[in-house]
């Protein structure tokens, strides 16, 4: 085994440094020197879980990481010692069943191995997360990190950015698309980028009006306050395609009546229990649908997408020292729009 520092608990809402033990490299594994990671609104959930159920074992959460590979296995063909990469959510899946022959191994029938909290399929032990110094994971679910792009503003492509492309693509999003996206946080404010740059004109909904400069400055041509049911009824049958990156629970037969003819609400906020009556659907033919993650071939086409058109996350950037301020200051929707923390500290700690 090899040790390497990162943030980890058992039990508390606490994360405190301390080494930590990864797998030496199998044949086709990749090192990887952490030097970014995104706090994403699923770590608070999982620590917040994690204290709950006063857990005793290790849990070192962080799943939207880039860095360079520093080491690789002798079987490894795709990259080598230098490469700057990312990493997901996703570090393994079985690579039979029809969702991975498809490329879509974030849907995997066996369920894939997740960055944290998953199950290592070769010997059983539970992942540990990227707020690490070093991450070992197979080279098939490692991605080529555009070069021209900060590091820091691209590691939340990596979960925030990927949860959004997919029904982008997915739906054929593209010159005269008319797309919505509902609520302007971490996976909003990525999806009001990359829909203007495939082509489409982009409409915020919001509740504040505050955002609404915001979601022009980020590409939006129109702003759309939810709460208004004027403006909500004036906007019925008007999108081909809106993403719901919502995460609080909330009615979406409002937005349904904006989707026009054959179109789709693709609802990738909130992923507990939704109410929809049959009608809100029937009338127009309109398709309600999820996303979750990325499979390797959509997330290396995102990156790719993002090097080409300079597209990467608005961040703010703190040292992985104050990843529980991040944590908390997160629990408050405080932040603009996503956290990412710097762990070349790390090896002081």
């Amino acid at each position: 085994m090899r040790t390497t520092t990162a943030y980890g608990t058992r039990g508390s809402m606490t994360l405190v440094a301390g080494p930590i033990e990864r797998r030496e490299l199998r044949p086709r594994d990749v090192a990887v020197d952490v030097s970014h990671c995104g706090v994403c609104h699923s770590d608070l959930h999982a620590v917040h879980a994690h204290a709950s159920s006063r857990a005793d074992d290790l849990l070192v959460p962080g799943h939207e990481f880039v860095g360079t590979v520093t080491q690789i296995g002798a079987l490894v063909a795709e990259f080598r010692v230098g490469d700057a990469v990312a990493v997901g959510n996703i570090v393994d899946s079985c690579g039979s069943c029809d969702m991975c022959r498809a490329g879509q191994e974030n849907f995997c029938r066996e369920f894939p191995t997740t960055t944290y909290g998953g199950r290592d399929r070769v010997d059983g032990t539970t992942t540990l997360g990227g707020f690490a110094r070093e991450y070992v994971v197979d080279e098939n679910f490692v991605y080529r990190r555009p070069t021209n792009l900060d590091p820091a503003a691209v590691a939340p492509l990596m979960c925030a950015g990927v949860t959004v492309w997919e029904p982008l693509r997915s739906h054929g999003v593209g010159p005269g698309s008319v797309v919505g996206v509902a609520g302007l946080g971490g996976l909003g404010h990525l999806a009001v980028k990359l829909a203007r740059a495939l082509g489409a004109s982009v409409t915020v909904f919001t509740t504040s009006q505050q955002k609404a400069d915001d979601a022009r400055a980020l590409g939006a041509t129109d702003v759309i306050i939810s709460t208004d049911r004027h403006a909500m009824a004036a906007a019925r049958g008007r999108f081909d395609l809106i993403i719901d990156t919502i995460s609080a629970p909330h009615a979406v037969e409002p937005y349904l009546d904006t989707i026009g003819l054959d179109g789709t609400l693709s609802v990738v906020g909130y992923l507990g229990e939704i109410s929809v009556t049959a009608l809100a659907l029937l009338i127009g033919r309109k398709s309600l649908s999820s996303a979750g993650s990325g499979g390797r071939i959509s997330t290396q086409e995102l990156l790719d997408f993002c090097g080409e058109h300079d597209i990467s996350a608005d961040v703010e950037v703190l040292p992985s020292g104050q990843i529980n301020t991040a944590l908390e200051r997160l629990a408050r929707n405080d932040v603009r729009y996503r956290f990412v923390v710097d762990l070349s500290d790390l090896k002081n700690a």
